[in-house]
């Protein structure tokens, strides 16, 4: 009876040590590639930071690649595209060297925590990761990249449109509250694409606040390619002034140089018209070249009226109207008639009597007046046309000295990183 007794028991005990082998050869068996290890590392859940004693997480980005997309001239925007390669260490990832030979393993990106990097100064923000894999070292450091497209806004001096130059900030930061956050090391930092689109990116460069030194920003160098600008707006501007002054070879009876004048104020008007969405919006540092196109618009207006003064002046005598048929002057047509009915009486009264004759030499007389006064008329007219177009010209230069002095100078500053308080 004894003995069937321990004969049992023996049999228990090698089943225990049957199963109990079997488990672990098992277990060994399914941790002897990445997968297990990664999953093991999911099982965690480790979604929450790490927390060192010092309640700083120190992150890595180790390299930064900035790419400008376009820049809102209406709404003083510019959108960018930031590339952003990181790392940190999270102790609670990393595993033995004895347990596990694997030097490296790939995990899901939503399986961990990952930082959040912000941007300060953004309106709108949008997070991509560049994989939705992220790559785990034994000693528990993880390597992560995301793309970041931030729209942000930046008082861009356009004063000097279409010449500008002007640098705008990004503020690249991570989160931070009460000593706990993230302490970013920021490593390389280049720019690509600068040579797309009408703005160019000149430099990009990493900043730190001279008040705060735990505000960093990219400070991004821009400029404006002008020949756009220069062949659709300027040029045809500068073009049709040239044209205004040399409409004053045109004579000035006939109505022909104040058509021309007419016609030359409409094309400007309407070359506004079609432009305008162009033209960048009135911000802080309104540009400059709107007050060329008032400029302009003014000169034609006020060369075109002195025409029209000129040709009624050279006409009649006299700036207004006529009002009665006495004091006008008698026209061309009249003239001829005239002188027709007075050919006519010579040639019916060759024996008229003196006083006749007499008639017919006052009147030959009166059309002599006449065209001495018409002579003087047109010389003083046309002296005072020479003075205008000497003085449109002295204008025209002056305002180009003007400009150019203008534009040496700076008449605005912005301060773009008034967004920290």
């Amino acid at each position: 009876m004894v003995s069937a007794k321990r004969i049992l028991k023996l049999f228990g005990i090698i089943y225990y040590l049957i199963v109990c082998s079997n488990f672990m050869v098992g277990s060994l068996a399914t941790c002897v590639t990445r997968r297990c290890l990664a999953n093991k590392l999911v099982a965690m859940e480790l979604f929450s930071p790490p927390m060192p004693p010092e309640c700083t997480i120190t992150v890595n980005l180790t390299s930064i690649q900035y790419e400008t997309l376009s820049v809102d001239t209406k709404t003083l925007r510019f959108s960018s595209r930031i590339r952003i390669d990181m790392e940190w260490n999270d102790p609670d990832l990393a595993w033995i060297d004895t347990e596990y030979e694997f030097p490296e393993i790939m995990l899901p990106v939503d399986k961990i925590w990952t930082p959040d990097i912000t941007v300060d100064n953004a309106v709108k923000t949008d997070v991509k990761p560049v994989s939705t894999d992220i790559l785990l070292r034994r000693d528990g450091t993880v390597q992560y990249g995301i793309q970041l497209y931030t729209t942000v806004v930046c008082g861009i001096n356009l004063f000097n449109y279409p010449f500008v130059q002007d640098a705008c900030p990004v503020a690249l930061n991570g989160w931070n509250e009460n000593n706990c956050g993230l302490d970013l090391i920021y490593g390389n930092v280049s720019s690509v694409g600068e040579n797309r689109g009408e703005w160019l990116t000149k430099s990009v460069e990493l900043h730190r606040d001279k008040q705060n030194l735990d505000r960093n920003y990219l400070y991004v160098s821009m400029s404006t390619n002008p020949f756009n600008t220069i062949v659709t707006l300027i040029l045809p501007s500068v073009l049709i002034m040239l044209a205004d002054l040399g409409s004053f070879a045109l004579p000035l009876d006939g109505g022909k140089r104040s058509s021309f004048k007419i016609t030359l104020v409409l094309s400007f008007t309407m070359s506004l018209l079609i432009l305008t969405d162009h033209l960048p919006d009135t911000g802080l540092c309104s540009p400059l070249i709107r007050y060329h196109f008032c400029f302009c618009l003014i000169v034609l207006v006020m060369s075109l009226l002195t025409s029209m003064v000129f040709s009624r002046f050279a006409d009649s005598g006299t700036i207004f109207s006529c009002r009665h048929s006495k004091p006008c002057e008698l026209s061309n047509t009249d003239r001829k008639n005239e002188i027709k009915k007075g050919v006519s009486t010579i040639s019916d009264d060759v024996a008229a009597k003196d006083a006749s004759i007499q008639k017919i030499v006052n009147f030959v007389e009166n059309i002599e007046k006449r065209d001495k006064e018409t002579k003087k008329r047109h010389e003083y007219a046309s002296r005072f046309d020479r003075a205008c177009f000497w003085g449109y010209l002295c204008l025209d230069i002056v305002y180009v000295i003007c400009v150019i002095g203008i534009t040496r100078t700076e008449f605005c500053k912005i301060n773009n990183l008034d967004f920290w308080i």
